[in-house]
């Protein structure tokens, strides 16, 4: 039998030691688990204490699967765990979001989903094209409904053949995802979704390579677990097996992505599918102090409960929660910024303790305008992210061309950008040619025939591009390391003139600089992982050894659709509730709580109970944002459109039950009287210090 792993540090030795319920969660190896983590109740450093406990009960790293649903959260989770029990057991470690788990299992079993090795997977923009060509469609509003509609089907583990329409919308849907799947399967390409979803398949129908998982990864810990779609539970499930040695680690109270399909009926589900679950409650509130978790807990307690729990802290009562009443929207801005002034006032507090947040994105502009004319710097969570930018998009599709010959969508993006004299016509013409002979692009590029269907000069620049794209891949595939990749690289973007094609298409020479600039910091992204600097990227545990360019190019997808750029900057962070799950800041402002807002409505909204209890979960995610003080700002009039309508204090103001600790608060009386007791103290300080 093999000796257990001893961690660098000893779980019952720890520094910081467990509290009961945390050391319960542990200790606990002998069947299925479920962690109730109450908001900031410490669920990571149960997870990664868990891992410590595992290995010293036997388990071998590489047998532990610790699952979360963002790069962001992954990479903590592994800094942490390596923090715990040291870089070496840390390496070996499965510790990833849920779909990149889902393109470990499709690297592996690629062959048995009829998928080559070097499988292309789509981002949002080449699917929107790809559905907008299979339903015969310019509408990109259209094509956004069919891409929603598709995604919440494949989330709930159908395909076109078991979709059952319930009206004629979601007939014609199922007819474009019909030849949807069909262009995927002709690509060799699978979508985001498709990382659960086809691995899913492949372990409920195929024994063997369930029997093989379920061998490899011995013993899973999935966070977020009320986050879990339908699908992603039945994958969970599969890898589970009858031996159920898992840890789900979850809140009820925090299930806020109904919409997206995530359901709590999974973690309703996990008592019945698993009799011998035990359940264990984290209470102790690491974060909060007690006012601000009464306040939650009042909210909360009128959602009815999956399992009982009430958060509570050591912190004392700290500030009352404070509501700020405002007149309009501009009104609440300025209110806001003055609150903020006048805590930097009251002590040493940064920019980066200050968040705003709010239930709908147009919220931000006005709060925004306020920021910049008080000069307050600022971020506005969920922006654009460097991968989203046409420069960087543009050179990806080349990297998945390499990759994937067979990637049309990478093929046309590469093709035409920059523009190389092959025109529309001729694309299209070879479109016709391709799909006669049911071929991908780029291999009907090289067919001898081709030649009876385009003339010299079309088929010359073609196949011109062609022995470009076959170049480089052969470079490609023998660059490794850091330096060399840079070499590589910089020599392709001069081979392709592209930053003369970023000047060319913009009036603005400071913007083409800016975009250059993204260009030459994406070379370096790309360097690195060649040269082995970083040890785990969007999950994907990628090992420390050098690779080349074309093996770092073959998990670019996935890393560009996971990327989460975090940031040190010390800016207040304006942000929507939901954005701000699973974050925290000293200083928080829930804006506009009003009816209609918080819980929103639209007009002709009926809101049903489901819908009710979501909202008020995601207020209750909100108040448990803060960690010192926490104001609830609400507006006696809102706009809405072009109208100023009277505003309703939100329902989840009154179930705060405030009235006997909640003290009405105007910042800017409050920094004027901050103003004046620091001036008379410097007053006093000058008259009392001794003659020189």
């Amino acid at each position: 039998m093999m000796a257990p792993f001893r961690p660098a540090n000893d779980v019952s030795s720890a520094p910081d030691p467990l509290n009961p319920a945390q050391l319960d969660a542990v200790h606990h190896l002998s069947g299925p688990c479920l962690v109730l983590a109450g908001a900031g109740s410490g669920k990571t450093r149960v997870i990664t204490h868990k891992i410590a406990r595992l290995l010293q009960a036997g388990y071998a790293p590489g047998q532990i699967a610790a699952i979360t649903f963002t790069n962001k959260a992954a990479q903590e989770m592994r800094e942490r765990a390596k923090a715990l029990i040291g870089p070496r057991a840390a390496k070996h470690l499965v510790v990833s979001t849920f779909h990149s788990l889902g393109v470990r299992i499709l690297r592996s079993e690629y062959e048995k989903l009829g998928l080559k090795q070097q499988f292309s997977i789509l981002d949002s923009d080449d699917v929107l094209g790809i559905l907008k060509e299979a339903g015969a469609s310019s509408d990109n509003a259209l094509a956004r409904r069919w891409q929603w509609t598709i995604s919440l089907w494949k989330n709930e583990g159908l395909h076109s053949g078991t979709v059952e329409p319930a009206n004629a919308d979601e007939q014609v849907a199922q007819r474009v995802m019909q030849r949807y799947e069909e262009r995927l399967a002709a690509y060799q390409a699978v979508d985001f979704d498709d990382l659960i979803g086809l691995p899913h398949r492949l372990l409920q129908r195929d024994a063997e390579v369930r029997a093989k998982w379920q061998d490899t990864l011995r013993y899973l810990l999935v966070d977020e677990y009320q986050d879990t779609n339908a699908i992603q539970y039945e994958m969970l499930k599969s890898l589970a097996g009858e031996r159920a040695m898992f840890t789900a680690v979850g809140d009820d109270d925090q299930s806020i992505y109904g919409w997206r399909g995530a359901t709590i009926d999974n973690l309703k589900r996990l008592p019945q599918d698993y009799p011998s679950l035990k359940v264990i409650a984290l209470e102790q509130n690491y974060r909060s102090t007690g006012h601000i978790l009464r306040a939650a807990n009042m909210v909360i307690g009128n959602n009815p409960k999956l399992f009982e729990k009430k958060l509570w802290s050591a912190f004392g009562d700290g500030e009352p929660v404070r509501v700020i009443e405002c007149d309009n929207e501009e009104h609440e801005a300025e209110r806001v910024v003055a609150r903020f002034q006048a805590l930097q006032a009251a002590g040493t507090v940064e920019f980066k303790d200050f968040a705003v947040l709010y239930r709908a994105n147009h919220q931000a502009r006005v709060f925004e305008k306020a920021l910049r004319k008080a000069g307050i710097p600022y971020k506005v969570s969920g922006g654009q992210s460097f991968f989203d930018r046409a420069e960087i998009k543009d050179l990806c599709a080349w990297l998945r061309l390499i990759v994937n010959n067979d990637d049309d969508p990478a093929f046309l993006r590469a093709v035409t950008t920059p523009k190389r004299g092959i025109g529309h016509q001729t694309l299209a013409t070879l479109g016709e040619f391709a799909g006669k002979w049911k071929t991908s692009l780029y291999e009907a590029l090289f067919a001898e025939s081709l030649g009876s269907v385009l003339s010299g000069r079309a088929l010359g620049s073609l196949h011109e591009f062609g022995r470009y794209v076959n170049d480089f891949e052969f470079r490609g595939r023998q660059t490794t390391g850091a330096e060399d990749a840079k070499v590589l690289l910089s020599g392709w973007l001069k081979d392709l003139d592209y930053e003369k094609h970023l000047h060319d298409g913009e009036d603005s020479e400071k913007l083409a600089a800016a975009r250059w600039s993204n260009v030459l910091d994406f070379v370096d992204w790309i360097a690195k992982r060649c040269g082995g600097e970083l040890e785990n990227d969007g999950g994907l545990a990628i090992e420390s050894e050098k690779k080349s360019v074309l093996e770092v190019a073959q998990t670019i997808s996935v890393i560009i659709s996971l990327a989460e750029r975090g940031d040190d900057q010390n800016v207040v962070t304006l942000s929507t509730l939901h954005a701000a799950k699973g974050l925290e800041w000293p200083h928080v402002v829930l804006a506009g709580v009003n009816e209609g807002l918080l819980p929103f409505r639209s007009e002709d909204d009926d809101m049903t109970v489901e819908r009710l209890e979501e909202e008020r979960r995601l207020m209750y995610v909100g108040i448990t944002r803060a960690r010192t003080t926490l104001g609830v700002s609400v507006l006696r009039r809102r706009k809405r459109g072009r109208e100023f309508i009277a505003g309703v204090p939100s329902r989840f103001v009154k179930e705060m039950k405030l009235d006997e600790v909640t003290a009405k608060e105007d910042p800017r009386e409050k920094l004027k009287a901050l103003r004046a007791a620091a001036a008379a103290r410097a007053q006093k300080a000058a008259a009392e210090a001794p003659l020189r």
